[in-house]
C-alpha cells in the first residue's frame, strides 16, 4: 500500500527547510488577562517559534514569492512539528498570527509588502 506522499509521487521529495530547527514547546503556567499577554509569555518560553517563522518566511521569499500568509507559515510550522516529534503536542494559539506577523515585520521592514496586516481588534 502507498503512503500518503506516494499517491502523489513525491516519495523522494526532501521535506526539510533549511534553517528550520524544532524545539519542545512550552506552556505558560495560568493564562494571563488579555491576548498581548498571553503571547509575551507564550514567546518568551518559545522564542524558537519566532525564529521557526523568520526561517519559512526568508525561504518562502527567497524562492520568488511575493505575498506570504501568516495562517500559512503557522499550518507548515504545526505539520513540521508533528513530524519531528512523538507525543508532545503542538499547541500554537491562532491569535498570536497577528502578534507575530508584527513582530516579523518589525525584525525584518524589508517583509512589509509581503504581509497584509489588518488592525488589532483586541489587546
Amino acid at each position: 500500500m502507498k503512503t500518503f506522499l506516494g499517491w502523489w509521487g513525491m516519495e523522494g521529495v526532501q521535506d526539510e527547510i533549511p534553517g528550520l530547527v524544532i524545539h519542545t514547546v512550552r506552556q505558560p503556567d495560568g493564562q494571563a488577562g488579555t491576548i498581548q499577554a498571553q503571547f509575551e509569555a507564550f514567546h518568551r518560553l518559545n522564542p524558537w517559534v519566532l525564529h521557526a517563522l523568520e526561517s519559512l518566511t526568508a525561504e518562502y521569499l527567497r524562492r520568488g514569492a511575493a505575498r506570504v500568509g501568516i495562517g500559512m507559515l503557522f499550518e507548515v510550522l504545526r505539520w513540521r512539528y508533528a513530524m519531528a516529534t512523538e507525543g508532545d503536542e503542538f499547541r500554537l494559539n491562532n491569535n498570536f498570527r497577528s502578534r507575530y506577523v508584527r513582530l516579523l515585520i518589525e525584525r525584518h521592514p524589508q517583509w512589509e509588502s509581503a504581509f497584509e496586516v489588518r488592525a488589532l481588534r483586541t489587546d
